[in-house]
């Protein structure tokens, strides 16, 4: 197993919620690292941790983007950080894995499952040995703590309870 460092500038850690039931909302993390210990030629074999700080969600609406800092969502000045930590990795066929680890967000920690895809090993035109991912989850935001909604005149409610969340990886050897 190898260490393997996460190009930021190509990979996004993001999330689609459905607001006010006729629509989603998307956003991003803009500040995160991730530890990758990868094996590409034994994928199970690898291991993955990875820490967001929740002061960088971007959902380009300043307004929006306040209150998920707030202590009605992530209360950002509290709980700083979310944590994933892998336990196991399932290589169904070198193509398909499924990531099982546990997510803390606010010091509530659950087991999660990631569908991720690699989508291949190259050398890059600088000579950098490069790996590429992408992986999605659908999480219940009240398992976490988030329970903040408002309830809608018309019927539903403001922000949908599933959120799903959306990584595309590209990491170099170290």
């Amino acid at each position: 197993m190898e260490k393997w460092n996460p190009d930021k500038v190509h990979s996004t850690i993001g999330f689609r919620v459905r607001h006010m039931v006729i629509a989603r909302v998307s956003g991003v993390f803009e500040d995160w690292s991730a530890n990758l210990q990868l094996d590409p030629d034994d994928l199970g074999a690898s291991e993955v941790e990875a820490r967001v700080k929740t002061e960088s969600i971007e959902t380009r609406e300043p307004d929006r983007d306040a209150h998920l800092r707030s202590a009605d969502f992530f209360d950002s000045e509290n709980y700083p950080e979310m944590v994933f930590r892998s336990k196991r990795i399932e290589d169904a066929d070198g193509e398909r894995l499924t990531i099982v680890g546990d997510l803390t967000i606010k010091e509530v920690t659950r087991e999660i499952e990631l569908d991720a895809r690699f989508n291949g090993r190259l050398t890059d035109p600088w000579g950098n040995d490069r790996v590429g991912f992408e992986a999605q989850a659908k999480l219940d935001r009240k398992d976490f703590g988030l329970v903040w909604n408002s309830t809608l005149e018309t019927g539903g409610v403001l922000v949908d309870d599933t959120v799903e969340l959306i990584i595309e990886l590209e990491a170099t050897r170290a």
